[in-house]
């Protein structure tokens, strides 16, 4: 079995997950604060994605960062950055898929947690990013890697967006969804089903490893 498709779903999982670490922690938490219109907005559209068909989002992405026309042709003219037919464009769209995996468990995380606790650590003299990062962020830890899982996990089996905006190169996009569906196309049933085994290892430890931190984590301030 060739391991390329499955080390650059890896990879793209990985960084995909990193890259929402850092832009939804700080969103989440300023989702659960805010209350306005805009809020409501923002929050639709991050959450579009759950119930938006793969392919309709890939179609809109590819149509965006075309090398031909508007955007797409700006950012390659100008700073020679194509996204379509790229591994930097499956970052974005996978970015953009997954989000509503982090955003909101941590959201509602950061929804639960009492106000009082920001206001005593403001007393103590604690700025707010030394709150959001020593006091807030280690009372959500098992929601925080509960959406960090599901996040990498959801990545690694993105097939319809991946494939509109990624297309099939292989060893530069050809992740393992596609090697599936590629290997089913070409009736070679053992590779996919070396493939979907592969990726139905990984999720299932990685669900299973969660569950059972979670569990410990709730089990432990009783006992």
């Amino acid at each position: 079995m060739d391991m390329a498709p499955i080390w650059l779903t890896l990879k793209l999982a990985g960084i995909t997950t990193l890259i929402l670490l850092i832009i939804g922690l700080p969103l989440a938490w300023w989702l659960s604060r805010k209350r306005s219109f805009f809020k409501i907005i923002t929050e639709a559209i991050i959450t579009m994605p759950l119930v938006l068909p793969p392919s309709v989002l890939g179609f809109y992405l590819l149509l965006a960062f075309s090398p031909q026309q508007g955007l797409g042709k700006w950012l390659q003219q100008t700073f020679n950055i194509q996204f379509v037919f790229s591994f930097p464009g499956l970052v974005l769209a996978s970015v953009i898929y997954s989000m509503p995996f982090i955003i909101s468990p941590v959201k509602s995380a950061f929804q639960q947690l009492p106000l009082s606790l920001s206001q005593a650590s403001y007393t103590l003299g604690k700025t707010p990013w030394q709150t959001f990062t020593h006091v807030l962020l280690p009372n959500i830890k098992p929601s925080l890697l509960t959406a960090a899982v599901l996040t990498f996990a959801h990545t690694l089996g993105e097939f319809g967006v991946v494939l509109m905006i990624g297309g099939n190169i292989p060893g530069v996009t050809r992740v393992a969804s596609i090697a599936v569906y590629d290997s089913v196309e070409q009736m070679n049933y053992t590779a996919a089903n070396n493939y979907s085994l592969v990726l139905f290892t990984i999720t299932f430890v990685m669900v299973l490893g969660v569950f059972i931190f979670n569990k410990y984590q709730v089990k432990s301030p009783l006992e």
